[in-house]
């Protein structure tokens, strides 16, 4: 099983993957975040990062044929 602090890790390199990686990434955080047994501050750092790899993508121009 992953550890929530490898899947914090693996978030760190969201932009760098592909997107099916980059998905399976947010995949695994969303399962934490759901998990009550883990940390919170764990969860709070899992947020933060989704937070920061969702305002980058948010400033990428994105096409008309194009979603994020």
């Amino acid at each position: 099983m992953i550890t929530p602090r490898h899947i914090l890790s693996n978030l760190r390199h969201l932009d760098r993957g592909d997107l099916i990686t980059s998905a399976r990434y947010r995949e695994q955080a969303y399962r934490v975040l759901a998990d009550p047994r883990v940390n919170p501050a764990i969860k709070e750092a899992i947020v933060d990062r989704l937070y920061q790899a969702d305002h980058l993508l948010a400033l990428c121009k994105v096409e008309t044929d194009e979603s994020y």
